[in-house]
Formats: C-alpha cells, structure tokens, sequence
C-alpha cells in the first residue's frame, strides 16, 4: 500500500510539473548582477516555444565583447529527480571560464528544475535506448542558447566552447555533427548517457547503441572535441569512454581523448567541484589554447 501511495504521488507531481508554462518575461536579463563574477540570472529560448530557459550568466569585468562558453548540464530519466534539480551553476568551473575571459551561460534545459515544461530528451527504455535521439533533442536546446547568445552586444561572434557534462557533454557531440556558426571547440566532460543502469556502477543500458550513436554523430562533426574522463567515473568507465571517442572518431570527428585522475569517490561529477575542475584544468587549458586570439578582421 505504501509502495502504491508513493507511485501515486510520482505521477502526481509528475503531471504538475509537466504542465504548460505561463506566460513569461522576454528572453534576456532577469535581474541584478551579483557574486561571484556577475553572477546573473537570464532567461534563454528552448526548443520549445512555450518554455524559456533559466540560465545563470557569468562575466568578467568590462562591456566586452567576451568569447562564449555554454555549460550544458547532466540529466537524469527519474522525472521526480529532474523536478526537484536545483538550477545548475557549475560554479567552480564557471569561475574558471571566467578567469579565462569568456562570459558563460549555463542554461537549464526544458524538463528540468525552475524551467519546467515538457523533457524532450528522452532515451526511452534500457534495452530499445534512444541515444541519437536524445542527444540530439539535448543539441536542440543547447543551439537555442548559443544562438540567442550570440546576438548579444557583449559576445563575440567567433571562439565560443560548448562545455558538457554528462548528457550535456553527449548533446555536446551530437552539437558537433551540425557545425554551428561561432563554435570553435567542444569540451565533453564524461560524455554518455545510461550510465548506471539499475543504479548498478559500470553498468550502461544498450552499450552497443551507445557506441553506434557516437559514430553516427562523428560522420559530419568537424568542430574539436577534448574528450575527458576520471579514471574513477563508475558511470562510463574510461574503457567505454576510449570506446565512444574511437566510434567518433571512426566516424570522421576530431577528438582528442585524455583520461584524468581519479576525483573523489565517484570521478563522474568531477565537472561540479571546484578539486575536480583543478584536476581537469590543465587539459581544459589545453583545449582551448590559441582561442584566446582576436578573430582577424576582414582587409
């Protein structure tokens, strides 16, 4: 009886926070800056058009005009779970981007936390998974967000960086495939989806689908990918992970594949602390060496 009251509950709360979104403020500014780095909420369009997206912006000093980075977040398929997500922040690797001169957003995709609406990045079951299809739904809504920014008066139209993490990181991939205008190099955190299967570590639901879906993406993607992962990520192990970047690289994408030391107890959140982003930092300046250079204007 209890276990049934709890499912009733779920869908419940499930249907709640599913339904349509009132009307909303216009994309843009939402509020005063504030600490740390100008730390600002914004809302972004989505996919969706009746949704926009809660993002927090990050800046360094001045008017600009700054490079752009996109953190994109991680899910999960447990729809109580992706309700009660606080807005995302990764404010530690933020703070770095920052330091580093870029103005970063970190938008949260529809289906998730304060931005509500409908998830549009559902693998479906374990053993018919979906992953192009997910990953693509998460490129939607991370397209979205680089488009919008790129209008802006402070953002440069050339040098912006994908950073992704998890899902985000496996939308990062399916990003790549379309070649973006502006985008110049992808970073892809622990990039996978179904990890944990069963809540079991190193177990992935449908590992074949997983690989073919990241040869699919590395057919057309053309933008560099940094593709790393913690020696201690129990959600896609670096043997998986060398496995995904071989099947896009195969594919035809450029990837550079480092594996990091291990991060805490469980290597998979490495991109969430501030110990984690330390251990990443020399790779992630590795990554985007020779961005830091003023695009060329044209004679």
């Amino acid at each position: 009886m209890r276990r049934f009251r709890q499912v009733l509950v779920g869908i419940a709360l499930a249907a709640l926070f599913m339904q349509p979104a009132a009307a909303q403020p216009a994309p843009g500014p939402q509020g005063a800056e504030g600490e740390p780095g100008r730390r600002q909420q914004w809302l972004v369009p989505s996919p969706d058009p009746a949704v926009a997206a809660h993002a927090w912006l990050f800046r360094p000093a001045g008017d600009g005009p700054f490079r752009l980075a996109i953190i994109a977040h991680a899910t999960s398929q447990n729809v109580l779970h992706r309700a009660q997500m606080p807005q995302p922040e990764y404010r530690a690797l933020a703070g770095w981007l920052v330091s580093r001169g870029f103005a970063v957003l970190v938008p949260e995709r529809p289906g998730h936390g304060a931005t509500g609406g409908h998830y549009l990045e559902d693998q479906g079951g374990c053993d018919e998974a979906d992953y192009a299809k997910a990953g693509r739904a998460t490129a939607d809504s991370i397209a979205a967000a680089l488009d919008f920014m790129r209008g802006q008066s402070f953002i440069r139209q050339d040098g912006a960086v994908v950073v992704g993490h998890s899902a985000g990181a496996w939308g990062a991939l399916a990003l790549a495939a379309r070649n973006p205008q502006g985008l110049a190099a992808i970073i892809a955190l622990a990039p996978g989806r179904g990890g944990h299967a069963n809540d079991m570590a190193n177990r992935v639901c449908a590992p074949h689908t997983l690989l073919a879906a990241a040869g699919e993406f590395g057919k057309t993607a053309r933008v560099p990918v940094t593709w790393l992962v913690a020696a201690n990520d129990t959600h896609f192990s670096p043997d998986l992970s060398r496995r995904m970047a071989d099947a896009f690289r195969g594919g035809g994408g450029k990837v550079d594949f480092r594996v990091l030391k291990a991060s805490g107890s469980e290597g998979h959140w490495l991109a969430e602390t501030e110990s984690g982003v330390k251990i990443a930092a020399p790779e992630l300046e590795r990554a985007l060496n020779g961005l830091d250079r003023p695009a060329r204007k044209k004679r």
